[in-house]
Order: C-alpha cells, then sequence, then structure tokens
C-alpha cells in the first residue's frame, strides 16, 4: 500500500523535495512533500516480520526506539525502528515526522534508504534497508570489535563516505538538511562496509536564505559544538564539528568521552589539544 494514508492533513505526495507543505515545528524553517514511494505497512505486518519483536531480533537502539531485524513477506531483509512515542511531550511523534520528511525523496549512496512507515493508534515505526555491519559503533568502537579488521583504508573509506554524505545534505539538497547528530552509532554500515548516515529525528531543514536557526540545543555529548551549545544557533558548522569528532574517533579508536582516576570525565577533543601529536595517539590507542 502507498501514500496517501492518515498523515494527509501533513503531507502530500510528491517526487521533488522542494514543493512547499507547511510542517509543524521540528521544520519551522522549511517545507516539502513526503515522497510518495514510501510504503505504508500495518502493525501486524511488522510484527510478524520481526517474529514478534523478538528480543533475539533486536540489534540495536536508535535514540527514539528499538531497532529490529526483520524480513518482509517478500523475503527482502530490512531494519524496523519502533519509535517510543510520549503523549504528553510528542517525543517521538516528532522524530518520526522528522525522518520521514528528510528521508523521503533521497537517494544518495551514503544516506540510509527509508523503505516505508506505519502508523496504529499511539504506535510509529519506521522500516529501512538492512544494514549487514550494523555501526560504526557497535562493529569498530565498541569493546569487542576486532581491531586488526579496521585497517586505515577501511578508516579512510568510512571517514570519504561520510563526508559525501554530509556534502550532500549541506551543498546539494533544497531546501537544505543539518542533522544535527553526527556520531558513530548513527553511522550505518552496509555488506561491504560502505557508511550510510542515519537517525535523522533531531534533523532540520534550512531555506536557502536563511544562516542559521534559534532551536533547542540537541545532539550528544562530546560531538557537540561548542558554539551551537552556547548560542542555540543552529548552522551547518554543528554537523562539521561532529564530524571532526567522528574522524579523531575513527583515527584514534578512543572513546568521544572518557573517564581516568587523574582527571576524571574528559572529552578525546581535549585529549587531542593536550596531546596534538595524534600520531602518538594513534600508536597509544591502537596499542
Amino acid at each position: 500500500m502507498k501514500l496517501p494514508f492518515p498523515f494527509a492533513s501533513c503531507f502530500s505526495p510528491s517526487s521533488k523535495r522542494t514543493s512547499s507543505v507547511n510542517y509543524d515545528d521540528s521544520f519551522s524553517s522549511g517545507g516539502q512533500k513526503i515522497d510518495e514511494s514510501i510504503s505504508v505497512f500495518s502493525y501486524n505486518e511488522l510484527k510478524a516480520a520481526t517474529q514478534g519483536f523478538k528480543s533475539s531480533n533486536r540489534v540495536g537502539e536508535g535514540g527514539f526506539g528499538a531497532v529490529y531485524q526483520g524480513v518482509l513477506q517478500d523475503g527482502s531483509l530490512v531494519a524496523i525502528k519502533n519509535l517510543s512515542v510520549e503523549q504528553e511531550s510528542l517525543r517521538g511523534e516528532r522524530e518520526f515526522l522528522t525522518e520521514i520528511a528528510a528521508l523521503s525523496g533521497i537517494k544518495h549512496e551514503n544516506l540510509v534508504s527509508l523503505r516505508g512507515c506505519c502508523v496504529d493508534g499511539a504506535k510509529r515505526l519506521l522500516v529501512y534497508d538492512y544494514m549487514e555491519n550494523n555501526s560504526l559503533a557497535y562493529t569498530f568502537l565498541g569493546e569487542d570489535y576486532k581491531r586488526e579488521k579496521f585497517s586505515w583504508e577501511l578508516r579512510r573509506q568510512i571517514i570519504v563516505g561520510v563526508a559525501e554524505g554530509l556534502v550532500y545534505l549541506h551543498e546539494q539538497l533544497k531546501p537544505r538538511i543539518v542533522h544535527r547528530d553526527i556520531k558513530s552509532s548513527n553511522i550505518l554500515l552496509d555488506h561491504d562496509f560502505n557508511p550510510k548516515l542515519g537517525d535523522f529525528g533531531l534533523a532540520k531543514l534550512f531555506r536557502d536564505e536563511a544562516s542559521y536557526i534559534s532551536t533547542r540545543v540537541a545532539g550528544t555529548l562530546g560531538y557537540l559544538s561548542p558554539e551551537y551549545a552556547i548560542s542555540g544557533h543552529l548552522t551547518r558548522k554543528a554537523d562539521v564539528y561532529s564530524f571532526g569528532v567522528l574522524l579523531l574517533e575513527i583515527v584514534t579508536g578512543g572513546p568521544v568521552v572518557g573517564f581516568d582516576l587523574e582527571r576524571g570525565e574528559y572529552f578525546l577533543v581535549n585529549k587531542v589539544i593536550i596531546k596534538p601529536c595524534i600520531f602518538h595517539i594513534c600508536v597509544t590507542s591502537v596499542n
């Protein structure tokens, strides 16, 4: 089944991202129409695809809900995000709408592909292409990752791929998109370890004339741009700062936020400032 569906008051089918429809405050600085190719699934379809959201099919935890591996009726393997919706604050609902609005009509090799969605009462679910190698954080930067597999060539491949995805969001789309939550757990890896930027629940759209958006500060500790955190003025530079932190994380293999008895809690960025010799940091980390 295809759109339209109960969101008809929020979205109108269109293949052009430049069409203008007013949304709620999650996209206060831009408008667009949802792509008519996005499928709408029933809750029972997705429940069956995940074997009743079986715990063994749970592959991750997004910013706003759990992610499950599932098999659709046509046999295709997908990732299904089951969002947690808070009725009073609408937390989860806004992120659901934002994710659909941001990803509708987008096709880029370094961005996740949204297959469809589900609305059933208070339930909100999103369906994506499945990424066989999970996330960068899980596969290469977690406690049990195989460091010897994370070659310098693969690190370079991931860095370049994420950068190309950001250039597409910041420069080539109309309206432009600022992701607001660039981090290793939001970089998904396909079967060839090509990176795909995911989790657009905090994203913001920019009209061409807008130099910044005044908004509540959102993001992840350690990746958050100090200028944005202090002023609440969101620009593309916030994503660029987060990307820089991600680059350090990939190169050094160290945690973005760490703790030791001598310094207490510390940020990777500050560690690099104190010890600017990146080679020394890399060797220490790899060894």
